[in-house]
């Protein structure tokens, strides 16, 4: 292991703790009751290198539900599906401003499809392009797909979750039915929706995160295993897209103070990645008002300063 890692390993801890203090500041996703019950203060990061480094630090036993993280996938599987024409057929390129579950711009702008596949709505869309002859179909095809990137055959759904993702989704439903009136949604609402509320609720660590990370910064391959997945112009769109849009209404702020492509979700879970150099994945459940988990970001802005992780 380079001294770069032996650095990292030896002080991860410390950088753990004095972000897990700002956890306090936040507040655990209690509207959707599957999510309620997470530690508040807990965090964890785990970090995996190209050359098969591996660093992991804090509460590393604690599982957790993708949430919107698995958009990142839903989209890489939309590509590999459909391609490039089908997608952007169906959603634009560009962040919006808006907070994730807004309905505002599909109804303001002209042709009304979603801004991007990160915010709800674009995911919904992007859930119908996924293959497959049923919603249990499509969802084992997507469900499959991640455990391949993350190297783990058991990874499974959070039933619990899954329940109340789909009893309280109440904006969700009425994003999709929005989407079937202006002609982006072609496929059925609800069967749509289970495929979307089914990618959602897929349990991870942040071992696993880190591992599906490390994939997309090596271009769409493992290096450990030498086995490509995904084609590195499909990578670079969704790294693309996690710069713009992946920190929800904050990613402008996230790109400024970090500076590395990521993904967060709900459940208090980040994936990140550094080109060419590693994967990270992250849990903090509690949240800030943007919807980020407010240990996450600030471990990541430490150790990108400490660093030097920004692309920019």
């Amino acid at each position: 292991m380079t001294t770069y890692w032996q650095q990292l390993r030896r002080e991860l801890p410390q950088w753990v703790e004095e972000s897990r203090t700002v956890s306090q500041d936040g507040e655990v996703a209690s509207y959707i009751p599957g999510l309620a019950s997470a530690p508040k203060d807990a965090l964890c990061i785990s970090l995996f290198g190209i050359q098969g480094e591996q660093v992991h630090a804090g509460d590393c036993k604690l599982t957790f539900t993708m949430q919107s993280i698995s958009k990142v996938f839903s989209l890489l599987l939309a590509l590999l599906d459909s391609g490039e024409a089908g997608v952007f057929s169906k959603v634009g390129m560009e962040p919006t401003g808006d907070d994730f579950n807004s309905i505002l711009k599909l109804e303001l702008v002209d042709p009304g499809k979603p801004f991007n596949p990160f915010i709800n709505a674009g995911a919904i869309a992007i859930a119908s392009l996924i293959e497959g002859e049923t919603p249990q179909e499509k969802s084992m095809r997507m469900l499959e797909f991640i455990r391949e990137l993350a190297d783990d055959p058991t990874i499974t759904w959070n039933e619990e979750v899954y329940q109340s993702e789909r009893d309280t989704a109440h904006r969700n439903r009425s994003l999709a039915y929005f989407l079937k009136d202006n002609g982006v949604l072609q496929a059925d609402v609800e069967d749509t929706l289970e495929v979307y509320f089914r990618q959602c609720a897929i349990e991870v660590n942040t071992d696993h995160l880190a591992r599906m990370a490390l994939v997309l910064a090596n271009g769409g391959c493992n290096p450990q295993n030498g086995r490509c997945y995904i084609p590195k112009h499909y990578v670079q769109i969704a790294n693309s897209f996690m710069v713009t849009c992946g920190m929800y209404n904050a990613s402008g702020e996230f790109a400024i103070q970090v500076g590395i492509p990521a993904k967060s979700g709900v459940s208090g879970g980040i994936l990140a990645v550094i080109p060419g150099k590693m994967g990270i994945g992250v849990v903090g459940p509690a949240l800030n008002k943007k919807g980020n988990s407010v240990a996450g970001v600030h471990l990541l802005g430490a150790l990108s300063e400490r660093y030097d992780w920004s692309i920019f």
